[in-house]
């Protein structure tokens, strides 16, 4: 019995348990629940990164305070501004850990749907599918089986138009984000005091998008992951940011 056997078991399992309700597309279904349970391990990470975030806000006046100070010593400006998130118990890297404690269960779930064996037996999970499209199968398989307007390319045009929607909302809501913490720390805020910062306030807003890559090149179970975490992720960035203070412009 290979590593993988026991997860290959536990998706069929439930897909067993849901083909009363969800029929054909039953291990998809179970694809779908897995993850859910997936995000709901996450959620405690989830809730410290939004913390994370109000914490940050709170304190970006404090940042541009210590940026003034140091305007002339950058390595003092660094220094200082993580020892006063350290005293404020507060990671300014917080919120990238939700989504690196997921990428064991996304390659979990790549590594199911495509492979032939799994522990030397034939992988039986390549025989389910999501309606038309195999859920073994990639984009490139469903351009091959009757092009972009098929019964297996209308799968994908369906999960790309969920993608286009989160991502758009995503990035409307990241730059939102973004702006405000910049009116709160003042020109230049966090993106000179901490390295790197500015580099990635620049490419976060657009990172949603890149899903549309992921779900086109990784076999559909996979991408069947990333549609319904991406999902989650935007509701649950909405609940759980929806008290987040308004952003007080730093003194000058």
């Amino acid at each position: 019995m290979s590593f993988f056997s026991p997860f290959a078991d536990l998706v069929d399992g439930l897909g067993d348990v849901l083909e009363p309700v969800a029929g054909t597309a039953s291990t998809a279904a179970a694809i779908v629940l897995f993850t859910a349970f997936v995000r709901l391990l996450v959620l405690p990470l989830s809730r410290a990164a939004a913390r994370g975030q109000k914490a940050r806000t709170r304190l970006a006046p404090q940042v541009a305070a210590l940026r003034k100070k140091y305007k002339k010593n950058p390595e003092r400006l660094r220094k200082a501004t993580l020892e006063l998130y350290a005293a404020e118990k507060v990671s300014p890297f917080s919120g990238i850990l939700p989504s690196l404690c997921q990428l064991p269960a996304f390659f979990l779930m790549y590594h199911l749907f495509a492979s032939a064996e799994i522990g030397g037996a034939p992988n039986t999970l390549l025989g389910h599918s999501l309606f038309a499209a195999p859920l073994g199968d990639r984009w490139k398989d469903a351009l091959a089986d009757g092009g972009v307007f098929g019964a297996h390319g209308q799968v994908y045009l369906v999960l790309f138009a969920v993608v286009v929607a989160v991502a758009g909302y995503n990035y409307r809501r990241t730059k939102r984000q973004l702006a405000g913490a910049a009116a709160a720390a003042g020109p230049g805020g966090e993106a000179e005091a901490l390295p790197g910062m500015g580099a990635m306030n620049k490419i976060a807003p657009l990172m949603s998008f890149m899903t549309l890559f992921t779900v086109g090149f990784v076999p559909l179970a996979a991408g069947l992951y990333v549609v319904t975490t991406t999902l989650w992720t935007a509701v649950e960035r909405t609940l759980l940011h929806r008290e987040e203070p308004a952003a007080v412009p730093a003194a000058a």
